[in-house]
């Protein structure tokens, strides 16, 4: 189990660097309204992560 854990740690960290990465490229040039395009990407990470632990901890977990 620990080591389950460990993967999906490190599979969720991979996920969010590689999300963050070009939210951090959309830096806006100038004085123009901030790119807000890259961070759809970087939520939809999140809250699949937690509806994923929320069904496995729901229906896969053994108490």
């Amino acid at each position: 189990m620990k080591k389950l854990c460990v993967r999906t740690s490190v599979l969720a960290a991979t996920a969010l660097l590689v999300e963050a990465l070009p939210v951090l490229a959309n830096a806006p040039e100038g004085g123009g309204p901030p790119d807000y395009s890259g961070i759809t990407g970087l939520y939809y990470v999140l809250i699949g992560g937690v509806l994923a632990y929320g069904v496995y901890d729901t229906f896969f977990k053994k108490s």
